[in-house]
């Protein structure tokens, strides 16, 4: 499996780059706006003229132009001010679609998403282990009942597939209790360029705690800083790293890939986040203990495990989190830690409030410890940042430097 790009990507027959104006990759002025209106709501074309230093009529041009290939469409006029009434301009649900894929060490799930990020269905599939055979037959199973539902228009908007998936995945097998050998094809498959063959648009691929922490910058809330350092607490936690507003994945695609940190035992000795902080780690107590670790995979909303098991993982992660927050903090300044993860609600929240509880006992001479906050995404955090690598690939622009401050 090819990861040593940024995000893999292989246009297949590329079939929205083709025809009208319609279904073209956005002009830099067209993706500006797009972006604009994503991460502020709607948005009058005085405003975005304001916030763009674009004029008037050249704003005037693009939204109709957006307006035309339905990716943009009018609210309801805002009337009793002086002059002609404000038309509030919005992002259109039906502009266009996106496939995102996540790759898990216990389960495959794969969604289609409309323009705003909402997801309109999805088909998943629990497994032991994943193959590449396997997860291709199942994409493509998938992708074809999820199509089957839309219209032909809507097939026609579909703008590509996103893939997030665990690198190197072929040095996990010791961890899932594998022969190495069962995980082997991994390092020769290209599961992206299969895929493509079948499909006439795009396919990208990335790294699935970096693909999470994407989803938090294109469908998250606004009001988070332009630093900060993202936690991905699925069955094996992973990383993700957001500097001046844009993720940050490195030569490789796997910067921030904090599983692997060392982290200090009480006897002195060390021991990596991941053995941790991860959900294997739950997992294992609960087959120990001899329940059924199952129900952690089926849903994040009730988990029927033990809450003493569930206490005991809750204070070890908080600790070993505490451990990469102060290890990381050491590097770059971050004013916060956001922790996401295959997790329900309340436990999410009780691993937010006990790092922080336990970061203001920290002493660190000459840094600034940042705060921790949980995610705005949820559980499909893999499968949603899968999904916005073609939206972010063909409609937005970078978030730096376009906007006046």
């Amino acid at each position: 499996m090819k990861t040593a790009d940024l995000t893999s990507t292989y246009s297949g027959n590329n079939h929205y780059a083709r025809g009208s104006n319609q279904t073209k990759v956005r002009a830099y002025n067209e993706r500006l706006v797009l972006t604009l209106i994503r991460q502020n709501g709607p948005m009058a074309k005085a405003e975005i003229a304001r916030a763009t230093g674009l004029s008037a009529q050249t704003v005037s041009v693009i939204t109709r132009a957006l307006e035309a290939d339905k990716l943009l469409q009018k609210e309801t006029p805002i009337r009793g001010k002086i002059g002609q009434p404000s038309v509030p301009m919005s992002l259109n649900k039906e502009g266009a679609f996106f496939l995102g894929l996540k790759v898990g060490r216990r389960s495959l799930d794969l969604v289609i998403t409309d323009f705003t990020g909402a997801i309109r269905a999805r088909i998943n599939k629990r497994h032991s282990y994943p193959s590449p055979a396997a997860v291709i037959e199942f994409t493509h199973m998938a992708i074809e009942r999820l199509l089957n539902n839309l219209t032909n228009e809507e097939r026609d908007r579909v703008a590509g597939l996103g893939i997030a998936i665990p690198f190197r995945l072929w040095e996990w097998a010791k961890a899932l209790g594998l022969d190495p050998k069962d995980m082997e094809d991994w390092k020769t498959e290209d599961i992206a360029e299969r895929i493509s063959q079948k499909w006439d648009f795009p396919i990208y691929l990335q790294n699935d705690a970096s693909a999470a922490c994407g989803a938090e910058l294109v469908f998250g809330a606004q009001d988070r800083p332009r630093d900060f350092l993202y936690f991905f607490i699925g069955f094996f936690i992973g990383g993700g790293l957001v500097l001046d507003d844009s993720l940050y994945t490195g030569k490789t695609g796997n910067a921030a890939a904090m599983g692997p940190l060392p982290i200090r035992k009480s006897n002195g000795t060390t021991i990596s986040l991941m053995d941790l902080a991860s959900l294997v780690r739950l997992e294992q107590a609960v087959i120990e203990a001899g329940g059924i670790a199952e129900t952690i995979w089926e849903n994040t909303q009730n988990w029927d495990i033990d809450p003493a098991l569930v206490d005991t993982w809750i204070t070890a992660t908080v600790s070993a989190l505490v451990e990469g927050i102060i290890a990381a903090s050491c590097i770059i300044d971050f004013e916060c830690v956001m922790v996401e993860g295959w997790l329900p609600e309340d436990i999410r929240a009780r691993i937010v409030a006990g790092v922080n509880a336990k970061l203001q006992g920290v002493v660190a001479p000459g840094i600034d410890l940042p705060t921790a906050r949980a995610g705005t995404i949820g559980s499909d955090a893999r499968a949603l940042g899968g999904a916005s690598l073609p939206l972010s690939d063909r409609f937005l622009i970078d978030r730096n430097g376009f906007l006046n401050r």
